[in-house]
């Protein structure tokens, strides 16, 4: 996925040999050398930081998912249970399953509260 991305690889690092002067590496070589591996660092370190930015933004869609089904359910419980009132219900009936209607629902906002 990013191997186009960078300068060395892991073979390329431990290959690499530098040519030797009177006074040891060429210096120039090594710096060279150097800029690279510094460069391919920070890229990782780009890539590792956009995951995790990308990883926490999937979390917080994930807990507002879950609890968007969670209200989804208790809806359609509310709605089941509407649906059972018979058509002839006299207005005390109505009266108690509102009642419990609201125990429902308002119990599992206190509880999630």
């Amino acid at each position: 996925m990013y191997k186009d991305e960078f300068n060395l690889t892991s073979d390329m690092i431990l290959e690499k040999d530098f040519k030797i002067d009177t006074r040891g590496y060429r210096l120039k070589e090594v710096d060279q050398f150097l800029d690279l591996v510094i460069a391919d660092y920070e890229h990782f370190y780009a890539i590792i930081r956009n995951l995790e930015k990308e990883k926490e933004d999937n979390l917080e869609q994930i807990i507002n998912l879950k609890q968007e089904i969670r209200n989804l359910k208790t809806n359609v419980e509310i709605v089941k249970a509407v649906d059972n009132v018979p058509a002839g219900g006299s207005n005390l009936d109505v009266l108690k399953r509102l009642s419990r209607l609201e125990k429902v629902v308002y119990g599992k906002q206190e509880e999630q509260e």
